[in-house]
């Protein structure tokens, strides 16, 4: 039998992938630590269900411990902060010729490549909806963009294969040599849903709402603004427009940007973001950090300071610890912080 992809971590990005590649006859093995999810992924089934498609496929897992071998293609779907530790774990089944597959959301090919080198660390986009919803199920809520490329710029064999098998899961994935600005492009997006988590409002309710624009528009314009002092050049998605952020961009373009992103998550059965559920119903810290706080790390490096997101991080933090309440209140101190 061919080698199977390794995918480590079943959750919402992991599992949904490892489901439909199982489904369409490519050979996968789903790594994950909660027990449960192992046993109903190779026994009853991974139920993929939602608006967009409803499916049992029956998945091989295995949980860290019980994995054997090395493999080529490992690929990392666990939560931003959960990075390092993983790596950890996965690194000694890794081919010394083979490469990881970051599906995440964040900078974390930059995390990967420390430790395993930049020769086996591949970048990959995803911003389709989905949340798991317990052990052997996960919601799919919309379709969403998933790009893959090479953190060099370059275009490679095993970047096509993947890209090939990306195109089982969603047919217009799309490979490319500037996967760092599709990951900054998500960043600005990323910022912006965390925002809407300090409030119980679902993410069109905050989109919708002009009170709550200065907030998502500094946001933006932050992320942009060290992107582009990082000499990187972001890169739109699903509709999102990345230049109404840039300096020079006037209100009325974010305004109109902001509002396409409320219309964009009012058709997704994916109502309040993956933050919201990791605060509300999984009761567990937030990827605030490495997706948020290394922004204004990096804005740092190139002296460009932001004020905005560094308030975002903390206010995150009041709530994850039980200081702040999930209420306007605290998004309006978010508001505050911009004048």
């Amino acid at each position: 039998m061919k080698e199977p992809i390794v995918v480590w971590g079943g959750g919402a990005i992991g599992g949904t992938l490892a489901a439909y590649w199982a489904r369409a006859g490519i050979p996968v093995l789903l790594v994950d630590i909660v027990r449960e999810h192992v046993e109903a992924c190779g026994t009853t089934g991974l139920r993929i269900e939602g608006p967009v498609e409803n499916f049992t496929q029956l998945v091989p897992a295995a949980t860290p411990d019980e994995l054997d071998g090395v493999y080529s293609t490992i690929v990392l779907s666990v939560k931003a902060h959960a990075t390092e530790s993983a790596l950890a774990g996965l690194l000694p089944h890794l081919a010394p010729d083979g490469c990881i597959l970051s599906a995440q959301n964040g900078l974390n090919e930059i995390v990967i490549a420390r430790h395993a080198g930049e020769d086996r660390t591949v970048g990959c986009f995803v911003n389709f909806g989905a949340d798991w919803l317990g052990p052997g199920r996960i919601l799919f809520g919309n379709r969403g963009a998933v790009v893959v490329g090479e953190i060099a710029g370059s275009v490679r064999p095993r970047t096509i294969e993947i890209h090939r098998w990306l195109r089982q899961f969603e047919p217009e994935a799309i490979l490319t040599d500037n996967i760092w600005g599709y990951l900054w492009g998500k960043l600005v997006y990323g910022s912006m849903l965390f925002a809407t988590a300090l409030t119980n409002d679902s993410m069109t309710e905050n989109f919708s709402d002009p009170a709550r624009f200065a907030a998502f528009d500094r946001l933006g314009r932050e992320v942009m603004a060290v992107a582009r002092a990082r000499n990187v050049k972001p890169v739109g998605f699903n509709g999102f427009d990345l230049t109404a952020f840039v300096a020079e961009a006037p209100k009325s373009a974010s305004r109109a940007a902001i509002a396409a992103l409320a219309e964009y998550n009012r058709h997704s059965a994916k109502t309040h973001t993956g933050i919201w559920r990791d605060l509300v119903v999984r009761k567990r810290k937030t990827e605030v950090d490495p997706q948020i706080g290394i922004v204004t790390q990096l804005g740092q490096e190139v002296g460009v300071d932001t004020p905005v997101l560094r308030t975002l991080v903390s206010l995150i933090h009041d709530v994850e610890d039980g200081r702040r309440p999930m209420s306007f209140d605290t998004m309006q101190v978010l508001i505050d912080a911009c004048a």
